[in-house]
C-alpha cells in the first residue's frame, strides 16, 4: 500500500501537510431513508450518473474489489460511475479542483486526509443521510452495521457534524511481533500489562543478543506512536499537549514521565544498532526477518513484509503497555463541496457496504473492514479484536495543520536519536510550541 504523503509505501498522513483553505460553505446532503437498492421496487434501475475520484492506483487490490463492486452496482441500479484511479495524490488535486468547480461529485482518502482537505472548511458535504439508509440485501442500516465510534473519533465540521465520511476500510497501529519466536515466547508468556513489564521482556531480549525494537531511524511518525501511545496511558492526550498556545501543558509531570519512558528504549540499547543511519525499509526488513523482536507501525506492515516473512511466522499484535485506546484510521467515501449527482453517489456507498461485497476489502486486499461481520485476514485476527474497543481514539489525538512539520518532528528525530536527554527534549518542544503558535495568530 502507499502513503498519501509520499512516506514510502505507508498508508496515512497522520502529521499532514499544510491545509488547502477553499473557503465555501459544504451544502446539505439530501436525505432519504430508502433503500440503496433491494428488492421489488426499490430494485428498479434508476438511471443517472456520477464521478469519482479514487486514492487508489488500477492496479491495487482494493481498486479492483471497488471497480467490481462499480460494475454490479452500475448493472443492478443503471447507475454508471465515471471513476478515475487518481492515485495518492487525490488529495492534493481535490482542493484546487473544488475551487475550480471542476471536482469530482465523490472522492475517497484516509479520514485524515479528507479532513485536512476539506471538512475542516466546510467544504465536505453532512453523509448523515448515508447512515440511515438500508444496505442491499442485508437488511440492515449503515448506522447498524458500522460502529458509530468510528465517526465519534472523529474531529468535528463547521457545523458541529462528524458524518463527513463513510469508512470502508479500518486500521490501526500498534506492536508487532512474531509470537512463534522463541526468544520472544520466553520472554513474555502473555502481553506486558505496564511499561516495567515490557523493559524487562527488553532485557530478556536483549540478554539473548537480540534487539527489542526495530526502527526506522528517519521515520517521526511510527517512532513517534512510542511516545504518542505512551502519553495516552499516562493519561495525557496529544492534541491538547500540542494546542497549548502557552506551552505551559508541557510542564505536566505525565509529560515529563511519558518522554522518561521513551528515553529508556533509547539509552537502553533496546532500539536495532544502525537505526539512526537507515532509511526505510531496511530496518522492518531486519525485523522481517527476525532480527528485532517489535516493530510499531499501523496494520498495513503486515501486508508490506508478507513476501519476507517464513512460513513459520505467526503474528501478535499489542499496544503499548497502559494505553487505554487504540488509534482509529479509517479511509472512506466522502462528497466534494458542489457535488450534483448526490444520491446517486450516496446510493453506491450504502451499495459498497454490502457484507458481500465489502467483505473484498479483507479477503482480496487484506485489510480489516469497520464491519465487525467481515473477520479480518488471519494476520490481522489480534488488530481486529484490538478494534473492538468501546472507545476509539485518533493517532496522535488528531493532531492535525504543520504543528508536526515545524515543532515535532525534528525535536522527536533528535530527542530518538540520542542527541537530546528526556528533559532536554520537553523543554525544546516548549519553547518551540510557544514559538509556532506566536506565528499563527
Amino acid at each position: 500500500m502507499g502513503s498519501t504523503t509520499g512516506r514510502g509505501p505507508r498508508l496515512l498522513a497522520i502529521a499532514t501537510a499544510a491545509v488547502l483553505a477553499v473557503g465555501v460553505s459544504a451544502c446539505s446532503s439530501s436525505k432519504s431513508d430508502k433503500p440503496a437498492s433491494g428488492t421489488g421496487d426499490a430494485a428498479a434501475k434508476s438511471g443517472g450518473s456520477f464521478s469519482y475520484w479514487s486514492m487508489w492506483r488500477k492496479d491495487e487490490p482494493q481498486a479492483k474489489v471497488i471497480q467490481a463492486a462499480i460494475d454490479q452496482f452500475t448493472a443492478d441500479t443503471g447507475i454508471k460511475v465515471d471513476v478515475e484511479w487518481t492515485g495518492r495524490d487525490v488529495a492534493k488535486k481535490i482542493g484546487p479542483a473544488m475551487a475550480a468547480n471542476k471536482a469530482p461529485d465523490m472522492w475517497d482518502q484516509g479520514a485524515d486526509s479528507i479532513y485536512g482537505t476539506a471538512a475542516q472548511n466546510g467544504n465536505a458535504q453532512d453523509l448523515s443521510a448515508v447512515l440511515d439508509m438500508t444496505i442491499p440485501n442485508d437488511n440492515v442500516k449503515v448506522s447498524a452495521a458500522i460502529p458509530s465510534k468510528y465517526w465519534d473519533s472523529l474531529p468535528k465540521d463547521p457545523k458541529g457534524g462528524q458524518h463527513w465520511v463513510i469508512p470502508y476500510e479500518a486500521s490501526t497501529a500498534g506492536v508487532f511481533y512474531n509470537s512463534a519466536d522463541p526468544d520472544i515466547s520466553a520472554a513474555m508468556a502473555s502481553a506486558p500489562t505496564d511499561w516495567d513489564g515490557f523493559i524487562k521482556v527488553c532485557d530478556a531480549l536483549k540478554a539473548k543478543n537480540k534487539p527489542c525494537v526495530a526502527s526506522e531511524g528517519e521515520d517521526s511518525w511510527t517512532n513517534g506512536l512510542w511516545f504518542d501511545y505512551l502519553l495516552n496511558a499516562n493519561g495525557v492526550n496529544f492534541n491538547d499537549l500540542a494546542n497549548d498556545k502557552s506551552g505551559a501543558a508541557w510542564d505536566n509531570p505525565a509529560v515529563l514521565k511519558t518522554a522518561q519512558q521513551t528515553e529508556q528504549l533509547v539509552k537502553g540499547g533496546y532500539i536495532i544498532p544502525t537505526y539512526t543511519a537507515t532509511k526505510y525499509p531496511a530496518q522492518q526488513t531486519n525485523w522481517a526477518g527476525g532480527k528485532a523482536g517489535f516493530l510499531i507501525n499501523g496494520n498495513w506492515v503486515t501486508a508490506e513484509v508478507a513476501k519476507q516473512i517464513p512460513s513459520t511466522w505467526k503474528y501478535g499484535f499489542m499496544l503499548p503497555p497502559g494505553a487505554t485506546q487504540p488509534d482509529s484510521m479509517v479511509f472512506g467515501f466522502a462528497l466534494t463541496k458542489n457535488a450534483k449527482n448526490v444520491a446517486q453517489a450516496e446510493k453506491f456507498m450504502a451499495y459498497f457496504l454490502q457484507k458481500k461485497t465489502l467483505s473484498g476489502i479483507s479477503t482480496d486486499a487484506g485489510n480489516i473492514t469497520p464491519r465487525t461481520d467481515i473477520p479480518a485476514p488471519a494476520e490481522l485476527t489480534d488488530v481486529q479484536k484490538t478494534l473492538g474497543a468501546d472507545k476509539l481514539r485518533l493517532t496522535f489525538d488528531g493532531v492535525a495543520g504543520d504543528w508536526s512539520t515545524k515543532v515535532w518532528n525534528q525535536n522527536f528525530l533528535d530527542f530518538w536519536h540520542g542527541k537530546t536527554d528526556a528533559a532536554g527534549f520537553v523543554a525544546k518542544m516548549k519553547s518551540a510550541q510557544v514559538s509556532f503558535w506566536k506565528t499563527q495568530s
